[in-house]
């Protein structure tokens, strides 16, 4: 199995380098594969959630699930500085956010390529407001991806070199938190091929994989939900022609809008 990447290693390079990396691999001919199966389900799922603000923090790859979502206001939150596309600058595990502001937050491909998954699940608490979502989509460990990781990680290369993170080891740091796992599902049960043609003649395992052998897909999306009993929801004053909000941005060192 094998697939052209981009030689980088999240052990040995930042948060910046480290979502570089991994929007180049969405360029490749599997990462664009995933990546078309990944938006399809976004899609389905941001159609169904309301709030009047969308954050996603990181890329997937060139496109933007959040054009699917009904959020009046969307941001992008990329560690790289002037990053095209991003309104904001900042770490995942401190972001640029008033507490409990954000009602929806989106994490494609976070968690496995930081090296303190569970400070940036803090960090969303954090920002979200009570009954307030996160989506995360994540690689599964336990799969023909997760095999062809523990065989190329020393190579260097993403996603290969990312920290896959079981979907039950997230779902128990959610609950620790005070979330609640509202929705979501596995998908990709093909092997990661770079060849194109040899992918469509496996085709046919995607909807058996979802049958017969479902926690074996390469990816999974999460949707959970911050629970806080007692506590009635406040919306903020939210500002339809800019981007920021005095209640929602906090000060940061270095930011950009969209260009």
């Amino acid at each position: 199995m094998s697939a052209a990447g981009p030689a980088a290693s999240t052990g040995a390079v930042g948060p910046a380098a480290a979502a570089a990396g991994l929007q180049a691999w969405y360029g490749t001919a599997l990462g664009r594969s995933l990546a078309a199966m990944e938006l399809r389900r976004l899609r389905g799922l941001l159609e169904r959630l309301y709030g009047p603000l969308a954050v996603q923090v990181g890329a997937l790859g060139a496109w933007s699930p959040l054009d699917a979502c009904r959020a009046s206001i969307r941001l992008v939150v990329d560690p790289r500085p002037g990053t095209p596309g991003a309104a904001l600058a900042a770490r995942p595990d401190a972001l640029p956010f008033e507490a409990k502001a954000i009602p929806m937050l989106l994490l494609p491909h976070v968690l496995e390529f930081y090296p303190r998954p569970h400070a940036v699940l803090r960090e969303v608490e954090r920002v979200l407001m009570p009954e307030g979502h996160v989506i995360i989509l994540g690689f599964n460990p336990w799969s023909l991806w997760g095999l062809r990781r523990r065989l190329h990680r020393r190579r260097g290369r993403l996603p290969w070199t990312g920290q896959f993170l079981r979907l039950g080891r997230i779902k128990d740091w959610l609950v620790l938190l005070g979330f609640e796992v509202s929705g979501g599902g596995m998908l990709y049960y093909r092997p990661p091929l770079a060849q194109a043609g040899l992918r469509r003649r496996l085709g046919f395992l995607e909807p058996a994989g979802d049958r017969w052998w479902p926690l074996l897909a390469g990816a999974y999306i999460l949707v959970a939900r911050k629970r806080e009993p007692g506590l009635t929801p406040l919306q903020p004053e939210w500002r339809r022609n800019g981007v920021r909000a005095p209640a929602l941005v906090k000060p940061v060192a270095r930011a950009c809008r969209r260009g």
